[in-house]
């Protein structure tokens, strides 16, 4: 992976979506993820998968919709303030 892409298990941890690596590659291979990327929405199957900047990620987490935009990789799972900017909230679809 280069500093564009990340896989998608990776960064879905980073972001501190999912508490650790291996659960967020569950939600990846149970379908739970899709992915758009140039205009194209996909329903993610492997936790290998990559996410670029500008991709928008749709899932479900604590009985919510969640809808991000994908702004940076990031180097590390760090603290909150600094999950938060790799990603900016879209308005889930209903």
């Amino acid at each position: 992976m280069s500093a564009e892409s990340c896989r998608i298990d990776v960064w879905l941890w980073r972001a501190r979506f999912a508490k650790t690596r291996s659960l967020a590659a569950a939600m990846v291979e149970r379908g739970a993820i899709r992915l758009t990327h140039h205009g194209a929405q996909t329903r993610l199957d492997k936790p290998s998968r990559s996410v670029h900047p500008g991709d928008e990620v749709l899932f479900a987490q604590g009985g919510r919709l969640i809808a991000v935009r994908v702004v940076q990789m990031g180097e590390r799972r760090g603290p909150p303030e600094e999950a938060r900017a790799l990603y900016d909230v879209l308005d889930a679809p209903t």
